[in-house]
């Protein structure tokens, strides 16, 4: 139970959510119609392009930065301060009718029903056949009410898996030309040319980042290469991030789990910590004292890691710039 909670609620590939899995191709559109391949290799048609749109709330708000009016979400929308979940990026809740059922992974299906969705969109995970915070049951139901696109979250870089929702978003009307997407581009390399130059002088410095997280009773050490954040920032821009030597298969490979009377198996310079909901913050982590008399966790050296914020180029311009100012703040205590 626990290793199925830390994968329901931590972790990205969640076996929990594993949703239809039919696979099966839609139809071709009639001459004229509205179709689009989605990255689970169904393609989906409409007789015009889709207008009443639901979709989990890191692809609305990314769909939204790229142009699209989102007419419902599900998932973390607000949190109980009333301030937006990072997850959900841009949204603006009172624009959109969330849907979320009572438990994770399930949706409100009456209200969904009540919208009259023409497509319903998700993030989808190599690993899994199904749609992310989504059960299985419950992308069945979905799938009796309107269609549903997968977009690619695992198994490709950051630029790859927003070039997806690019793709998707011009194949619902959305300008993706625009002077603000093109701005959006603009500062979203910028700000990767500043995590650029600090991985090279991680390098120079012989310095490195290990990213972390943890449950009360579980600590855990991420797999970079298996999200397309971290994937980018190590392989595309030289970022130092430490691969943890034994990930837990069970989980898709994303994280190592570990007790924590062994949290100091790994060391490293600065600590990137998951700053998701479930997982703990550094004064809490703290709180073992194991983990706390590790050097950087000793010197409050944390940087903070989104890990399911929207794939946009506006969302990551922000997140990037964030990181860089606080690898630079960080690096100057060394």
């Amino acid at each position: 139970m626990r290793r199925k909670t830390l994968v329901a609620t931590v972790a990205v590939a969640l076996v929990s959510l594993s949703a239809c899995g039919s696979g099966e191709q839609a139809a071709a559109p009639a001459s004229g119609g509205w179709s689009f391949t989605d990255d689970r290799g169904t393609t989906v048609t409409a007789a015009g392009t889709p207008q009443r749109i639901v979709a989990q709330v890191s692809s609305a708000a990314a769909l939204k930065d790229f142009g699209v009016k989102v007419t419902g979400t599900f998932g973390p929308l607000v949190r109980p301060d009333g301030s937006v979940e990072p997850e959900a990026g841009s949204l603006v809740p009172s624009e959109v009718t969330d849907v979320t059922g009572p438990a994770y992974g399930e949706l409100n299906l009456e209200r969904l029903a009540s919208l009259k969705p023409e497509l319903l969109v998700s993030g989808k995970y190599a690993e899994f056949p199904g749609l992310w915070h989504l059960k299985e049951d419950q992308e069945k139901r979905a799938l009796e009410i309107t269609q549903t696109a997968g977009i690619v979250q695992s198994g490709a870089d950051l630029p790859k898996t927003i070039s997806r929702y690019r793709d998707l978003a011009r194949a619902l009307g959305a300008d993706v030309e625009s002077p603000q997407v093109k701005a959006d581009e603009q500062a979203f390399h910028a700000a990767a040319q500043r995590i650029k130059d600090i991985g090279a002088r991680m390098k120079a410095e012989n310095r490195s980042i290990l990213a972390v997280g943890g449950l009360p009773d579980q600590y855990f050490v991420v797999v970079p290469g298996r999200n397309p954040d971290l994937a980018y920032y190590t392989e595309g821009l030289g970022l130092p991030i430490k691969t943890p030597d034994a990930p837990d298969t069970t989980g898709g490979g994303y994280f190592e789990i570990l007790s924590w009377e062994r949290a100091d198996k790994y060391q490293a310079d600065l600590l990137m910590w998951d700053t998701r909901p479930a997982s703990i913050p550094p004064a809490q982590l703290k709180a073992n004292p194991v983990f706390a008399a590790m050097p950087a966790a000793a010197n409050d050296r944390f940087v903070e890691w989104d890990a399911v914020a929207p794939l946009s180029y506006a969302s990551y311009a922000k997140i990037m710039n964030k990181l860089a100012d606080q690898l630079e703040a960080k690096l100057a205590t060394l």
